[in-house]
């Protein structure tokens, strides 16, 4: 995905492109370390060697040759950068037009990046008859994100929920269900109970893996009695997970666990066998990946397909049905080994777009200092963080809002309950591990969802506040330079600008964290702004004169869009009131 430039940013570049006679692209567009320096930076040094000569030269040679535009007012040179001012009216018009105007055709986020193009995303994808537990978020939100942030470039999005429900862990299921029984009506905290107990027997009774492997090719060959109870289990873990994925706003284009290719899975084995990829090794069906040490694992020796199978079959599928763009593996970097085999058999075997395909890693959460896993039944459950974050999101907003009526309050304790979860696993870079406490995953100040939120409700309320004969007219370009002319209207303007830029990065990169700090630096510099206004009756958006008021309460709802528009993409709502 290439750098996708503003208009005016975009003209920078240009500029200078024009003046060396070199290509634009060449170029990238940032901000002078001061503001007063100017508006956008132009380092010339990758013109240097093309024209043999210093780049402080090439930038005032830059500069000789500027002619003021629709887009920049003026240019500077500062050693080997050249800096620009925008115009500022036009860039103000603009910004207005794409986030207050509805039948403007100004957008700041790029929606032709990823036209005609698809990508799947597989993320979340939790083993049935297992808790959704609290280690599950980091792949569904961090997928959640990357799907919304590819629909905001315009990609057609296929977002694969790719359910574990095959494999000799439900042969273990089944098995200690026949020896155990379980309750009636049957839940997932049972079916897990049984998992958990049977993992710990195995301990003491080696014979009992054993018996889980033989309940699993007794599924795997049709067996009336396990096929029965596996739909059974199947279909109770669904209703659970659903009801978790309702409470996080997350819907799939595709649900398809690994049961569903298994008709494919012999032909996926013949062709491995007939491109000569396939061996037998100590009894199982292996393929060997040169670097790897250990090899990709088809079968095991009493004949058990195993999930590298499955997704083999799995990618042929996708790509076969979407002809995606990318491919994406949202899952956690224990399985990086896993993906390199995988990615390199299917190049191996000859299909090019294996190169498409891309394991998304992330960091792992922790639980007292330690991996969390259902295995040893050391799980804190995810509905159990998300209900205890909205009721304590609850106190705090009713302590603020006493007249809320319980509707409401209920809805917005909702919305910043579940917002602060999400945001806590999108603030930082994916691939730093998290440790999980109660204080940082429910935090309402610094870099929380609910301070981002805070400053959307913040820009409602302001709106609201307004009076109902505001002028709704259109100012000229030239007028709003005269009426928007503080220090932080201008910041808050530019960074606003930014939003596209930061979301084709962020969606270019799979790094949601990126469009997560952007969102905080942008309510930095509102709340400086909103700041500066309270000192200062002069400064204030609702000021007495009616122009300025109008033109300040745009840029207020230019940020209140910004705000919407940036949390919706991680995955959170924005509430009018908190």
């Amino acid at each position: 995905m290439s750098a996708v430039l503003h208009p005016f940013a975009a003209a920078a570049a240009a500029a200078v492109a024009d003046a060396l006679k070199l290509d634009a692209a060449l170029f990238q567009v940032g901000s002078p370390p001061k503001p007063e320096l100017g508006d956008f930076a132009v380092g010339c040094f990758p013109a240097a060697r093309q024209l043999e000569m210093a780049p402080p030269k090439i930038a005032a040679q830059v500069v000789e040759a500027f002619e003021a535009n629709e887009f920049l007012s003026e240019a500077t040179a500062a050693g080997p950068f050249v800096n620009f001012r925008a115009n500022r009216g036009a860039l103000l018009r603009h910004l207005l037009d794409a986030t207050v105007i509805d039948d403007s055709a100004a957008e700041l986020i790029p929606t032709s990046v990823g036209a005609g193009k698809t990508i799947c995303i597989d993320y979340s994808s939790p083993n049935i008859s297992k808790h959704l537990a609290y280690h599950h978020i980091r792949s569904t939100v961090i997928g959640h994100a990357l799907a919304n942030l590819y629909r905001a470039v315009g990609y057609d999005v296929v977002g694969i929920n790719h359910l574990g429900d095959w494999g000799t862990t439900h042969g273990m299921l089944l098995a200690a269900y026949k020896k155990w029984g379980a309750p009636e009506p049957l839940d997932i905290t049972a079916l897990n109970e049984l998992y958990v107990r049977f993992r710990a027997a195995m301990k003491d009774d080696p014979a009992l893996e054993e018996e889980g492997r033989a309940w699993f090719k007794k599924l795997e060959d049709g067996h009336e009695q396990a096929r029965q109870l596996w739909s059974h289990f199947k279909e109770v873990s669904w209703a659970e997970f659903r009801a978790v994925y309702d409470q996080l706003g997350i819907q799939f284009e595709l649900v398809k666990g690994e049961s569903e290719y298994e008709d494919a899975m012999p032909g996926v084995l013949e062709m491995l066998d007939e491109k000569g990829l396939s061996t037998e090794s100590e009894g199982a069906l292996v393929v060997w990946v040169e670097g790897i040490k250990a090899p990709l694992m088809l079968k095991k020796k009493d004949g058990a397909t195993l999930y590298a199978t499955r997704d083999l079959a799995a990618a042929i599928w996708r790509w076969q049905t979407y002809h995606f763009e990318r491919n994406l593996y949202v899952v956690d970097r224990g399985q990086g080994t896993h993906f390199k085999q995988l990615f390199s058999v299917l190049a191996m075997a000859g299909y090019d777009w294996a190169k498409r395909c891309e394991h998304i890693s992330f960091g792992l959460i922790r639980l007292g200092g330690k991996k969390t896993g259902t295995r040893t039944g050391n799980v804190v459950l995810l509905k159990e963080v998300l209900a205890e974050a909205e009721e304590r999101s609850r106190a705090r907003i009713a302590e603020q809002n006493p007249d809320m009526a319980a509707n409401a309050l209920a809805e917005t304790a909702r919305m910043v309950g579940v917002g602060a979860v999400v945001f806590a696993n999108l603030a930082s870079q994916r691939e730093k591990d998290v440790d999980f406490s109660w204080e940082d995953v429910l935090s309402v100040e610094g870099d929380s969802g609910p301070y981002i939120q805070y400053a959307h409700a913040r820009c409602a309320s302001i709106l609201r506040k307004a009076p109902a004969t505001a002028s709704k007219d259109r100012a000229a370009p030239d007028e709003l330079a005269t009426l928007l002319t503080q220090d932080a209207e201008w910041q808050l303007a530019l960074k606003l600008l930014d939003l596209g830029g930061v979301v084709v990065r962020a969606a270019d990169s799979n790094e949601p964290h990126l469009l997560s700090r952007y969102l905080l630096d942008l309510c930095t510099l509102f709340s400086r702004w909103y700041t500066t206004g309270n000192q200062d009756k002069a400064l204030r958006v609702l000021c007495d004169d009616e122009a300025t008021r109008g033109a300040r309460l745009a840029l207020v709802s230019a940020t209140r869009e910004a705000l919407r528009q940036g949390l919706g993409i991680l995955g959170l709502q924005a509430p009018d009131v908190m």
